[in-house]
């Protein structure tokens, strides 16, 4: 009988993971490597109402899949594996990435964590007493001195470059001067939006990066389209001042007075007028 409950029970479960495949548009798989508990929960709060997140098993997802006889949901296969999350929701891809990216938070390197960014030991005081703190400092390549009674470090120093790994020594003297020197949080690894596999290094956008890129792209096209006055929605009053400004001038170059251009001419006509003048009274014999 227990094992009659046991297969009810993965039947069931099966059967809502079939549901759920079905009902998102995206759906995602991110690690849960290194990722805490409580981080976990926090996100799915912040979440909540936008991302279903959920952790399967993946020998049931995968029967899941089977049963569907979905071509396109058996792309999701090869990302079965390990520890996951799987995030169900009808978000654009790249919003849900990044909002996992920002729902990172900095924490203490242990052995083996890769660095998230270039890590810069500060100057100043430590807040250690002397002793055997001391040789930890240098073994790391940290300078040290010792002032009032405490260790400080001599200078900035960088003691790891961002997407190295952290040794188990660099760890611990990080861990005692209170520097932050990983995130941890959700990695997607992958997100399937209504058939198409979009893969993590796809995911990464470069937010400023691809502002400047755009209105870069903008500026270029508008002053090409001014150039060659293709008329649009955005050129046709710049088009409109231009063609204005040019009409004045020839109208002006012409002689031909309107009601726009006769002030011009009048003030033309007397400082040319003023010039003649002038050149007359040069010309006058001396007396």
């Amino acid at each position: 009988m227990p094992s009659q409950l046991v297969l009810e029970e993965k039947s069931s479960e099966v059967e809502e993971i079939k549901e759920l495949l079905q009902e998102y548009k995206s759906i995602g798989i991110a690690s849960l490597k290194k990722v805490r508990a409580l981080q976990l929960q926090e996100l799915k709060k912040s979440l909540a109402g936008k991302v279903f997140m959920r952790v399967l098993k993946n020998t049931l997802t995968r029967i899941a899949i089977a049963e569907l006889n979905d071509e396109d949901l058996k792309k999701l296969e090869p990302y079965i594996e390990g520890s996951n999350v799987f995030l169900f929701t009808d978000l654009n891809p790249f919003k849900l990435a990044l909002m996992l990216e920002r729902g990172k938070i900095k924490t203490t390197a242990r052995s083996g964590d890769i660095a998230a960014m270039d890590v810069v030991v500060p100057q100043g005081n430590t807040g250690q007493t002397p002793g055997p703190i001391i040789s930890q400092l240098n073994g790391v390549g940290l300078p040290t001195r010792i002032e009032s009674g405490s260790v400080w470090v001599a200078k900035d120093t960088l003691v790891a470059r961002k997407g190295e790994v952290i040794n188990e020594r660099l760890a611990g003297v990080l861990s005692k001067l209170g520097i932050k020197a990983v995130e941890a949080g959700l990695s997607m690894r992958a997100v399937y939006d209504e058939g198409l596999m979009v893969m993590e290094d796809q995911l990464k956008i470069d937010i400023d990066a691809t502002k400047n890129s755009l209105l870069q792209s903008h500026g270029e096209a508008f002053a090409l389209a001014l150039g060659i006055a293709y008329p649009s929605s955005d050129t046709i009053k710049m088009l409109l001042q231009v063609a204005h400004q040019k009409a004045v001038a020839l109208s002006v170059g012409a002689a031909f007075p309107t009601k726009e251009t006769i002030g011009d001419l009048i003030r033309k006509a007397n400082a040319e007028m003023a010039s003649l003048n002038g050149a007359v009274e040069k010309a006058k014999p001396k007396a």
